[in-house]
């Protein structure tokens, strides 16, 4: 069966110190990118992403806008050096829904970057407003979990694989609802080190803010099709991609769905674009048949390249 690739770009918490910086320092492509973002905004989000330290990487405020530039870094340097490859559709966990949505052309680098960089500080100033948390639920089934989320009055923030679910809310809610997680089957419940309760009603200023935002952005016809986090199908009009976008803020990302939709288009060869290769796992976990690539660095992208050309 020939290769029908399809996209992943990681979302927050596949920041590395260096992110980025031997990409820079090989291709003039991705150098590129880095020092535009800095112009765009005005600061040196290249040092950060190259240099850290990681306190001040992993700050939401810096942490998205890093991510985006080098999805989209690693995404230049694969095209540069495997040429014009057909891909079959993209997603993007959270903030890689954004980048997913720039390399389809649905909106130009600036403008991507300029949203990316709203919606963090937007989600910046939700956590400071509220005191919020999250958890993962490992082990349990989704019912179970649902149960759990509505008894303790918190959301179901990340779908992620199965038995791997995250949930999101008030803080004292989030550990009231690991304290009794194994009551309701789940075999393994932990307090994630995060600085709010993303993708929860918590992220309500965020989500409001937000949609003032998209407002003004141009979308622009996609060159192939872009998952939807919150409705695990593509997305196609204006105005399905802004709501989309909007009510993820504050919605459940449906990562078993986004990856089911893209096996049901066909895809059967996934590319990773970030660093750590969780998306790769999460994969792994949902469905076994796929081949799936990680690349986050000059030489996985070579390596990535050589396996493409070949095909």
């Amino acid at each position: 069966m020939p290769k029908k690739i399809a996209l992943l770009f990681a979302g927050q918490g596949a920041q590395t110190v260096g992110m980025g910086r031997d990409l820079a320092e090989e291709f003039p492509t991705a150098a590129e990118l880095f020092q535009r973002a800095d112009e765009i905004l005005g600061r040196r989000l290249s040092q950060i992403a190259w240099h850290g330290p990681i306190e001040a990487l992993t700050k939401t405020s810096n942490c998205q806008p890093a991510l985006y530039v080098h999805g989209l870094a690693c995404f230049s340097v694969l095209r540069e050096l495997a040429g014009e490859f057909p891909i079959g559709g993209a997603a993007g966990l959270s903030l890689g829904e954004l980048t997913a949505h720039a390399a389809a052309g649905t909106f130009d680098f600036q403008s991507g970057l300029k949203l990316v960089q709203r919606r963090a500080d937007f989600m910046d100033e939700a956590c400071a407003a509220t005191r919020g948390g999250m958890a993962a639920m490992i082990g349990g089934m989704e019912n179970d979990v649902r149960r759990l989320a509505a008894d303790e009055d918190v959301d179901i923030a990340n779908i992620n694989a199965p038995g791997q679910i995250v949930i999101s809310g008030e803080l004292a809610k989030v550990e009231a609802a690991v304290g009794v997680a194994r009551e309701y089957g789940i075999r393994r419940a932990t307090v994630l080190n995060v600085a709010g309760a993303y993708h929860s009603r918590l992220m309500q200023s965020a989500y409001e803010k937000l949609g003032t935002v998209l407002q003004h952005v141009s979308i622009q016809p996609l060159r192939f099709p872009v998952i939807s986090n919150v409705t695990g199908m593509e997305v196609t009009t204006p105005i399905e991609i802004h709501r989309t976008l909007q009510d993820q803020v504050t919605g459940t990302v449906r990562w078993v769905d986004c990856i089911n939709r893209l096996i049901e288009l066909r895809c059967n060869s996934f590319i990773e674009l970030g660093l750590g290769a969780v998306l790769s796992g999460l994969l792994r976990r949902i469905r076994k048949e796929p081949d799936v690539i990680s690349v986050g660095d000059a030489e996985s992208l070579r390596k990535c390249a050589e396996t493409l050309t070949a095909q």
